[in-house]
């Protein structure tokens, strides 16, 4: 069997998974912030689980071509799945982040049977159901979530038994870091991987990825999975580094705001979400400080100056290194 024809694909993907020079240098600037912005750990911790909880998202939309209204629904599980852990069995936190991924894969794993057929439209009001019954049901268990009032009390023991979370918020964000990195370093590996490029085959024609063989349901149903379990490893981040679940974990505006923040860093790359998160949770935070009423009014009139210039010009620094100029 002549393997020509594969050369220039195996190829490229081997030159899609290099680093770039300027990769390593932010992933260290990311770490070295904590130390140098001390006194804004906690908006780091923020936009380290943002950035996460993006890129579970960009598994599915920037890479498969699903669209997702619901994603927020694994995001609330996992968070209350590493609340619950923490509070009735054991508080150790990496323990916790394990279940929380587990239990938000699982359920990713069954609702992956939900997208395989149906139209886009169908698929999202199907996710969109999805977060919606879960918020409910924690709304109605209020004997174990807390219902309205969320799960209190959520107390986590020293990090590798060491380090315990403080109000300063660095041992929170050096977590959310190391665990954002790990999973970011898995779904590089992925998407950079021949199952990633028939994914990218089904996003762009899934027809003829069916007429060449590639096995489309169950591309979908594994890769919706994952998004899943990467999303519950951010909402368990959450729980943990802030002691509390809610409702809130589950509501439709986590959905919304995670859309946005790919708008912004784009879908695709998976730096699309770190960018997003950046930009996004920045003005979110000096906005609501500067006009606490109309914050919302700001962000939006940037997203519809984003779309109508262009986001290649607007984030021209950011479209420079995903080409790898630098």
């Amino acid at each position: 069997m002549n393997n020509k024809p594969l050369l220039p694909v195996r190829q490229s993907l081997l030159n899609a998974s290099r680093w770039k020079p300027w990769e390593p240098v932010l992933w260290l600037l990311a770490f070295a912030s904590p130390l140098l912005l001390s006194s804004h750990a906690l908006i780091i911790n923020e936009i380290a689980i943002v950035a996460l909880f993006a890129m579970s998202l960009d598994l599915i939309l920037g890479f498969t071509g699903i669209v997702s209204l619901g994603h927020a629904a694994f995001f609330g599980l996992g968070a209350y799945a590493a609340a619950l852990f923490a509070k009735l069995v054991m508080p150790d936190p990496l323990v916790g982040l394990a279940v929380a991924i587990a239990v938000s894969t699982l359920m990713g794993a069954a609702c992956s049977l939900t997208i395989m057929r149906g139209s886009d439209l169908t698929r999202l009001m199907v996710t969109l159901g999805m977060g919606l019954i879960l918020l409910e049901l924690a709304n109605k268990l209020d004997w174990l979530t807390g219902g309205a009032d969320g799960l209190q009390g959520v107390l986590m023991g020293p990090l590798l038994g060491r380090f315990e979370f403080d109000l300063s918020g660095r041992t929170a964000a050096y977590y959310s870091l190391c665990v954002g990195l790990i999973l970011f370093l898995l779904a590089r590996r992925l998407v950079h991987s021949p199952f990633g490029a028939t994914l990218m085959a089904i996003r762009d024609n899934r027809l003829r990825a069916m007429a060449i063989g590639i096995p489309v349901h169950a591309r979908l149903a594994v890769i919706y999975t994952v998004s899943a379990g990467v999303a519950g490893a951010a909402g368990g981040l959450l729980a943990q580094t802030t002691g509390f679940a809610s409702l809130d974990v589950f509501d439709f505006h986590r959905s919304a705001d995670v859309m946005l923040v790919l708008v912004v860093g784009g879908v695709g790359w998976l730096y699309g979400g770190v960018a997003g998160a950046v930009v996004f949770k920045l003005m979110q935070d000096i906005l609501s400080a500067i006009t606490p009423q109309y914050w919302t009014f700001w962000i939006g009139l940037f997203l519809v100056v984003l779309v109508l210039v262009g986001r290649e010009r607007l984030l021209r620094p950011w479209t420079w290194f995903r080409r790898g100029k630098a």
